[in-house]
């Protein structure tokens, strides 16, 4: 009889350590805070698709399967605009952050990390003409070039 119930514990026990080592946990990654205030208008703008924006102030950046669609993007010089950001990988952290020259050279601006499926709005300050690297701060690998124009 104990062998019964000592056999009965250990098989109970060895199904909720194989329960426990198979489930998906999915990402446990906590974001730094942005160093930018969210915008005014409370976030994304709802638009499923800026591309078929007619706002010459706001580039549309979208990631998906761990890379940003665009390799290259077109923005105003000398003054402000906005960044529609789409992040299509569910429950995967992504941002954009533009750095100066390449996406390893100094930060100039660092949008929230946030999970997807879901769309931001960034608020970005005024560039001076040139040209710029951009990257997710989560996957460093995930870089393109924005042109300030």
């Amino acid at each position: 009889m104990r062998l019964a119930r000592s056999l009965s514990v250990a098989f109970v026990a060895i199904a909720m350590v194989a329960g426990c080592a198979t489930a998906n946990a999915g990402w446990t990654y906590m974001p730094a805070p942005s160093l930018t205030p969210p915008p005014a208008s409370g976030g994304a703008s709802g638009l499923p698709n800026a591309a078929a924006s007619t706002n010459a102030n706001l580039v549309t950046i979208r990631a998906s399967g761990l890379k940003f669609d665009q390799a290259s993007v077109t923005a105003p010089a000398g003054k402000a605009f906005q960044i529609q950001f789409e992040n299509a990988d569910p429950g995967t952290p992504h941002n954009v952050a533009i750095h100066q020259g390449s996406p390893t050279g100094p930060a100039v601006f660092k949008g929230e990390v946030f999970n997807g499926p879901a769309t931001r709005t960034y608020d970005v300050p005024a560039l001076a003409a040139g040209q710029y690297g951009f990257a997710c701060t989560v996957h460093p690998t995930m870089t393109g070039t924005l042109t300030a124009q």
